[in-house]
């Protein structure tokens, strides 16, 4: 079986594309996207022209790659295993090679830790022996809130600085304090690179060779993709994707259900910061629906649009292309994006990113910004501190929340509970549930949230989600307070308070990770309400009661 052979059903917007791919002919998007031309998006270049490193660092990267390789052979010679500390950006790519790729022999484990559930950094603790561990913070700013208190958490455990890196931008924060502590190694990330775009760039290959991946062969697919999306619109896989993405919004079926092959499952990870953050604003955005289980065609609404990952070699069986004809059949429209191997994935990163961006250009928003992210980690500050006053202690400083109007009304921490059948009664037709869990990503709880998913999905027979927190945050968090108003999130926190291993403190603050956590789920939560979004907090055992 061919790719041919299953060839893109776009039905009810094959008219709507073939018009968007004629549009970026016409405005010749394709080359002005290779040219680094601002005005594709906006006229002010702020935040586009400094942006757009990623088309460009690839040959970067393969010149030095043997240098590079040589430094990560050495940081990692003596160590069984590698925690890369970061969020958004800077730990879903590596998620994604962990998860894909496994343990090569002879080589470190690669970990990631991007939540602060105290239950799940108490598991590595416990896993991870600290005097055996390479620990590698990476965040492009080099402020992020949750990287800095997992950087300061694990030098606590263990002060020396031989087992210890970071990844960063020149000149940040978590650069000098490297210099200060005489780390390991800093490795300079280009500046103008963004985190989501950055995939390709030091954060995601040097986790990439500290486990001993062949980063080479994901950079030259990379380098391979790279010429066929310089061609022309109408032959370039980036420009068609963009503009059955683009086509699907403009059409109302904008909740874009992706179908990836097992063994790369976790790529939705990465796929659904990408798009969700590069493009829910303004009103307007593709919504990413990853992990939902497949259900029956007829399951699903005149909203849906599904895009797949597909390798016919590992569909011998035809069961994937048998999927694609009965979703088609049943009035769906489905386009195919060719996949070949693990070492494919490299090519598929620069793929989605030109075509994320070019789809950006199509409905007329800057794909590079993320303007509603700070106004939930500046509420999360806010709660911080209060509590922090009402204890006696301090907090971080940091703006107030737009709307916010005093110390006291932050205390969300105590947020009460709201009946989950009033929350699901606010879901009309078209909308999207989306699911929020402040919990261990380690525990048993995530896969019967995922069951929760699934049985709504059918009964509300609407698109679904499963965000878990703080993670989400870097990720789907743009889009659920700045994309369309279509969203309804019910919100779940764990309860750490029970726990025995609940108290995880945080080196020089006043507060611990339950709290932190906690002042996440509430920051969020305020936002959501204050962009007048339907959003409540229920109770974990009500929710989880929906699948038993």
């Amino acid at each position: 079986m061919t790719l041919d052979s299953v060839p893109d059903r776009l039905g009810p917007l094959a008219g709507e594309t073939a018009s968007a791919l004629a549009e970026l002919t016409e405005r010749d998007a394709v080359a002005r996207l290779w040219a680094a031309d601002h005005t594709l998006w906006r006229d002010d270049p702020t935040e586009i022209s400094d942006r757009l490193g990623w088309l460009t660092v690839v040959p970067e990267l393969l010149v030095g790659l043997d240098s590079l390789s040589a430094e990560c052979t050495k940081l990692a010679a003596d160590v069984d295993h590698v925690l890369i500390m970061g969020m958004g950006g800077s730990s879903l790519f590596p998620e994604v090679l962990a998860s894909s790729f496994g343990r090569v022999e002879g080589a470190p484990a690669l970990h990631v830790v991007d939540t602060t559930d105290p239950a799940a950094l108490s598991r590595l603790a416990a896993e991870l022996p600290a005097d055996r561990t390479l620990h590698v913070a990476a965040s492009k700013s080099g402020t992020t809130l949750e990287t800095r208190s997992h950087l300061d958490w694990a030098w606590e455990r263990h002060s020396d600085p031989a087992r210890f890196a970071v990844i960063t931008d020149p000149g940040s924060a978590l650069a000098a304090l490297a210099e200060e502590r005489a780390f390991a190694h800093v490795f300079l990330n280009r500046p103008d690179i963004g985190g989501r775009y950055s995939a390709l760039s030091h954060f995601g290959i040097v986790p990439a060779l500290l486990a001993g991946f062949d980063a080479g062969r994901l950079l030259d697919s990379a380098s391979t993709m790279a010429e066929r999306l310089r061609g022309a619109a109408r032959v370039n896989p980036a420009a068609t994707l963009a503009a059955v993405l683009a086509a699907g919004v403009r059409n109302g079926r904008d909740k874009v259900t992706l179908l990836l092959p097992e063994g790369v499952a976790s790529f939705g990870l990465w796929l659904e910061q990408l798009l969700a953050e590069s493009t829910g604003k303004d009103g307007t955005g593709v919504i990413p629906v990853v992990g939902e289980a497949i259900g029956d065609p007829g399951i699903y609404g005149d909203d849906r649009l599904f895009v797949a990952l597909y390798d016919p070699e590992g569909d011998a069986d035809g069961h994937a292309a048998a999927l694609f004809d009965a979703l088609a059949a049943a009035g769906h429209p489905v386009h195919v994006v060719a996949y070949d191997d693990l070492d494919d994935l490299g090519g598929q990163v620069l793929l989605w990113e030109a075509a994320t961006a070019l789809c950006g250009a199509l409905l007329g928003i800057h794909p590079f910004d993320q303007p509603d992210v700070a106004a939930a980690k500046a509420a999360t500050n806010q709660v911080l501190a209060a509590e922090a006053d009402r204890q006696g202690g301090r907090g971080p400083s940091g703006p107030a929340p737009a709307g916010a109007k005093s110390g006291e009304q932050l205390l969300l921490p105590d947020e009460p509970l709201v009946p989950l059948e009033d929350l699901l009664a606010l879901v009309r037709p078209g909308d999207y549930l989306g699911i929020q869990a402040f919990v261990d990503p380690g525990s048993p709880v995530v896969g019967r949230l995922e069951a929760v998913r699934t049985a709504l999905r059918d009964r509300l027979q609407v698109a679904t989600t499963l965000g878990l927190g703080p993670r989400f945050l870097h990720s789907t968090g743009q889009l659920h307070k700045g994309g369309p108003a279509t969203g309804v999130f019910v919100q779940v926190v764990g309860d750490a308070s029970s726990s025995p291993i609940a108290e995880v403190p945080i080196p020089g603050q006043p507060y611990d990770f339950a709290t932190l956590e906690r002042a996440q789920a509430a920051g969020d939560l305020l936002t959501l309400r204050q962009r007048d979004r339907r959003a409540g907090r229920v109770a974990l055992d009500e929710l989880l009661e929906v699948a038993r």
